[in-house]
């Protein structure tokens, strides 16, 4: 069975007198271990489907799974922790504490799930190790280059080791060298096993998946392997 399961998924939102479609019956699985690029122009319902699969909305209709956990029917504080356990967010802004170090800015998550202090420290140098950010571990945001903040941002998603790494256009503010870098270290985590869903809408970022799918008017317009 899939790692994500979504079975005719439609999500509906009013605006005023008009009810706004933006997913309309969409039947998708992810596996465990894949690495699948989301693309669609804007407005196409990409963005709503990135918010279903990452426990930040709910479906109007429909059934879906998420580790076999049935997320569709579940209130808010079961939404935000299955979120927690099972989801490592990788934004485009990087949306990193501005006054904090790189390392606790990476042990932030580690907090909220109650580790110990020692324990903590150690698991997010590890995870800064992993994206090859040790010798950065004292800065701050500012005393860093985008391409450095991305990667904290990185190890911030992966140091819970959630079943997801979902990143939203995550190289929309790196200049091209630095993306290649982070699309480079996305692939490396998906040979090491992580499951990898990256919404965007440049090609040459999808290209480095193994699955795309296109969204198009709140459906699936083609899904395939590269």
């Amino acid at each position: 069975m899939g790692l994500i399961r979504l079975q005719n998924i439609s999500r509906r939102y009013q605006m005023g007198t008009e009810t706004i479609h933006a997913l309309r019956d969409v039947s998708l699985e992810i596996e465990r271990g894949e690495y699948v690029a989301i693309m669609g122009p804007s407005g196409s319902g990409k963005s709503t489907l990135m918010n279903l699969i990452g426990c930040l909305d709910t479906p109007t209709d429909g059934a879906f799974e998420l580790n076999g956990n049935k997320v569709s029917e579940m209130d808010d504080n079961e939404l935000a922790e299955i979120r927690n356990r099972e989801i490592g967010f990788v934004f485009q802004s990087f949306n990193l504490l501005p006054r904090s170090s790189a390392l606790h800015n990476v042990e932030l998550p580690l907090i909220y799930s109650g580790m110990n202090a020692e324990e903590r420290r150690k698991v997010a140098l590890d995870t800064l190790e992993n994206v090859g950010l040790t010798d950065r571990m004292h800065h701050k945001p500012n005393e860093m280059s985008g391409g450095q903040r991305q990667r904290v941002a990185i190890a911030r998603a992966l140091v819970n080791k959630p079943s997801i790494i979902l990143a939203d256009e995550p190289t929309g503010n790196l200049d091209t060298r630095t993306g290649v870098e982070i699309m480079a270290l996305f692939a490396d985590l998906s040979r090491k096993g992580n499951t990898l869903i990256v919404v965007t809408h440049e090609e040459d970022v999808a290209k480095h998946a193994r699955r795309i799918l296109r969204i198009r008017d709140g459906q699936i317009a083609s899904d395939e392997k590269v």
